[in-house]
């Protein structure tokens, strides 16, 4: 019987360059829809005319994560006509270092076979029993790879180092479940600096808010928009004149925060986010604290922050807080302000 890790993979896909410097879909299975496949098309490197070349990229798509390894065909191998390939797995989780590892057991399968049936049979191995093996190839095992792990891959040291004081904009966004748009002209940067954001909300374990790799196209903006907050890294600069798209916009490569002026009211600073800014800044500048240890301090304010704020809703009506309740309490008007806005987004706000 599949476990449930299992039953996460959707398709593996099969992308080729050949040597007339044509780039097509070739090969799918079981299949994506033809949008999907627009959509995987224009993130593979191979599409992208005199770009940098990218060994794995990752993102989402209508709920669907998608992950691609590109290869060069060295010679001599099977394929001879093709001089780039990539392949494209789609599954309903986020966890990019397990898929990178499967991806690049398939690569090294194709290259070696030159034909999709020997990767169509180590798919429908890994559905089936979680496992990938050939001898020459490597092995895959889905459950060497904890999705906790994924979660804290990535540095949340890095980004107070970058950021500082500034990261309390950036947490409260988050909390306030804002939208949050990240530039950088370099894809790399942005996968490993937007994957790490969403461990500011520990307490929410949501991946789902993370859309790391956005092309300013409508079909990708309509998808973007199904969603009240999320967190999108784009590599085009011309996303900074969008302020359709964000309330909060991070400018990578100056190391420039901008809060937009529609949610310049929400998100008001007062002595709390001064507070929970030193303890970030604190815990992440101590050289014994791991990142795990980082995301731990900062989670156990949130925490405190949440049981007082479920407390306040339990003394109301319907344990739903209202604005009079709060105004009960003489909180200071920055404090109030957030502490509205934040049971709007926990959904412990009288509507």
């Amino acid at each position: 019987m599949a476990s449930p890790e299992t039953q996460l993979i959707s398709s593996v896909g099969l992308i080729e360059k050949d040597v007339n410097g044509d780039t097509l879909w070739v090969w799918c299975y079981p299949s994506v829809s033809s949008e999907l496949r627009q959509v995987l098309l224009s993130k593979c490197c191979l599409t992208q005319e005199g770009k940098d070349f990218h060994t794995f990229v990752f993102g989402q798509f209508c709920r669907t994560w998608y992950y691609i390894t590109t290869v060069e065909v060295q010679e001599p191998t099977a394929l001879n006509k093709v001089t780039h390939f990539s392949i494209v797995v789609t599954a309903k989780d986020f966890n990019p270092e397990k898929y990178a590892a499967l991806g690049r057991i398939l690569c090294r399968m194709y290259i070696k076979h030159g034909s999709p049936v020997k990767m169509m049979e180590a798919y429908i191995t890994v559905l089936t029993k979680g496992v990938c093996q050939s001898d020459e190839n490597g092995s895959f095992v889905i459950k060497d790879y904890d999705v906790r792990k994924a979660y804290l891959a990535g540095s949340i040291k890095d980004v107070v180092s970058q950021f500082g004081m500034e990261t309390i904009i950036l947490y409260t966004a988050l909390m306030l479940k804002k939208r949050i748009v990240v530039h950088h002209p370099r894809i790399e940067v942005l996968l490993e600096f937007t994957r790490v954001l969403p461990a500011l909300t520990w307490h929410r374990k949501d991946w789902s808010i993370l859309h790391p790799y956005v092309h300013l196209t409508e079909v990708e903006e309509v998808d973007l928009k199904k969603s009240s907050g999320y967190i999108a890294g784009f590599t085009d600069p011309e996303v900074s004149n969008r302020s359709d798209l964000f309330d909060v916009f991070v400018n990578l490569p100056e190391s420039v925060i901008t809060i937009s002026q529609n949610a310049k009211e929400a998100m008001a600073m007062g002595k709390l986010h001064k507070d929970i800014g030193q303890l970030i800044i604190q815990s992440a500048e101590d050289s014994e604290r791991s990142d795990s240890q980082v995301i731990k301090d900062l989670s156990v304010k949130t925490r405190e922050i949440l049981t007082n704020l479920v407390a306040l809703a339990d003394e109301c009506e319907d344990s739903k807080i209202t604005l009079e309740s709060l105004k009960k309490r003489h909180f200071p008007p920055a404090t109030e302000n957030f502490l509205f806005h934040l049971a709007a987004a926990e959904q412990l706000l009288q509507i």
